[in-house]
């Protein structure tokens, strides 16, 4: 486990995606009460249930998105007795058990905060606002990859189009069905206080966050005029 600010770790994970890296990150949160928020899930091991045991109790796993259940069994497996909170459709798609992701679960509040980024049905991707270190947690929203090479490189710049550090896919754009619902969920996204962004996969953007992500935005045509 790597730690990224009090109360909060994340572990990264091998993931590719028609052959080229992409990674997948996993983040824990440790509430005032002990208890853990596991965010995202990963092809956990015996020593890696261990670490996350010894970080607190484990509380919730969540997965915030639709599509992003590679490792929805492993996950379930490996913590088999606490509620797993995903958004509608996502227990179709990895034949699991879920939970709603909304309304949170009231232990949450004040320290984390959840909001559907409305008017992509096909993504319902919810962020997370770790509030006490400033953290936002997304999923596919933005990409922060490393600089790479040979297909992975063409993979993440020519097929996905995610040619900034931070950026957004091409196709994510797409995937707006409701603009005035999106438009609603990123204005009210961008009230929120954060600096620190944890994105799905590969690199954590560590400062001026809020900024960033409102650059990738503005590249796709996905920020609210």
């Amino acid at each position: 486990m790597q730690p990224v600010a009090e109360n909060l770790w994340i572990q990264h994970y091998p993931l590719s995606m028609l052959g080229g890296h992409q990674g997948r990150v996993v983040t824990i949160i440790r509430l005032a009460s002990g208890k853990l928020i596991i965010h995202s899930t990963g092809p956990f091991t015996a020593a890696d249930v261990a670490d996350i045991n010894a970080l607190g109790t484990p509380g919730w796993l969540v997965d915030s998105m639709l599509r992003h259940d590679t490792f929805a069994k492993e996950g379930r497996a490996a913590f088999p007795g606490i509620p797993y909170l995903a958004p509608d459709g996502f227990s179709a798609g990895a034949n699991i058990t879920t939970q709603p992701l909304l309304p949170a679960p009231p232990e949450w509040n004040p320290e984390v905060r959840v909001l559907l980024v409305d008017g992509m049905p096909k993504a319902q991707e919810h962020v997370v606002l770790h509030a006490p270190s400033r953290t936002l947690i997304v999923a596919d929203l933005v990409f922060n990859f490393a600089e790479s090479t040979g297909w992975t490189s063409f993979m993440r710049q020519t097929l996905m189009g995610v040619k900034e550090s931070p950026d957004s896919a091409r196709l994510y754009p797409l995937q707006i069905k409701d603009r005035p619902a999106y438009d609603r969920s990123i204005r009210e996204l961008l009230t929120w206080d954060f600096d620190r962004i944890i994105v799905g996969h590969n690199a954590v953007l560590e400062t001026n966050g809020k900024q960033r992500l409102k650059s990738a935005l503005a590249r796709k045509g996905m920020l609210p005029k």
